[in-house]
């Protein structure tokens, strides 16, 4: 199982980016995906999930300005992130695990991360 992340950049404060995680081997459609972020200095952190049935779960620091999606016909998730700010500049990375109710439980397989930078 691999899995592809893409989509990071530089963008100014208030922009957008959406980033991708493509998955391969194994069955993508029952897993769940938790998109994660690493800024320099602190420890990895959730950002948002989305189970097999769709079901999406947010961080309060992104709930209402991020999206995440998938599409199980391409094996990717997505994450839209609009009204980016500075401190929202970290390493994404994408996950796949299991999600029981709101609760994911991350998996052993990570994507390769992608760099979101935004200016201020």
């Amino acid at each position: 199982v691999q899995l592809q992340a893409s989509g990071g950049g530089l963008v100014q404060a208030g922009g957008s980016l959406r980033l991708s995680c493509t998955a391969s081997g194994g069955t993508f459609s029952i897993n769940a995906i938790g998109w994660y972020r690493q800024a320099p200095g602190l420890q990895r952190e959730l950002v948002a999930t989305i189970g097999s049935d769709g079901s999406t779960d947010y961080k309060h620091f992104v709930k209402g300005r991020f999206t995440i999606s998938r599409d199980n016909t391409k094996n990717t998730a997505y994450l839209q992130m609009n009204s980016l700010k500075p401190e929202d500049t970290a390493v994404y990375y994408c996950n796949r695990g299991e999600k029981i109710g709101s609760y994911y439980y991350k998996g052993d397989y990570w994507g390769q991360g992608t760099l979101v930078t935004v200016s201020s």
